[in-house]
């Protein structure tokens, strides 16, 4: 790997993170049946190709649904990043979407600690 490249898809991942957040807060939570969605990370692939993004969804009896609506939408939500981000890349990267299910970590270890 060359010397920078590490520091590149950190910059590009926040990049997109704030990007990808803000196109789903426009679309609002009526787009995704009433759930609150939050871009939690983003990981670059290092040739810059692949976004690996990961949302948290709540409430997270609703993640499954969401998930299928963003996969569903994923063209869409690329075709809208490549908008925002299209001066900066040349190549709008493929985005994956992932459940980041820390949350739901979270409330476990509170609901074992309040035992």
């Amino acid at each position: 790997m060359e010397k920078g490249s590490g520091t590149r898809q950190l910059k590009v991942a926040r990049e997109i993170q704030k990007d990808m957040a803000e196109i789903i807060r426009r679309k609002g939570m009526a787009a995704f049946g009433g759930a609150m969605v939050t871009v939690s990370e983003v990981r670059m692939s290092p040739d810059l190709s692949i976004a690996k993004t990961y949302v948290s969804i709540f409430p997270s009896d609703k993640a499954q649904v969401v998930m299928g609506i963003l996969r569903d939408n994923v063209k869409a939500l690329r075709g809208e990043l490549g908008h925002e981000v299209g001066r900066q890349l040349r190549i709008v990267p493929e985005i994956v979407f992932y459940l980041d299910s820390s949350l739901d970590y979270v409330d476990h270890i509170e609901e074992l600690l309040k035992k």
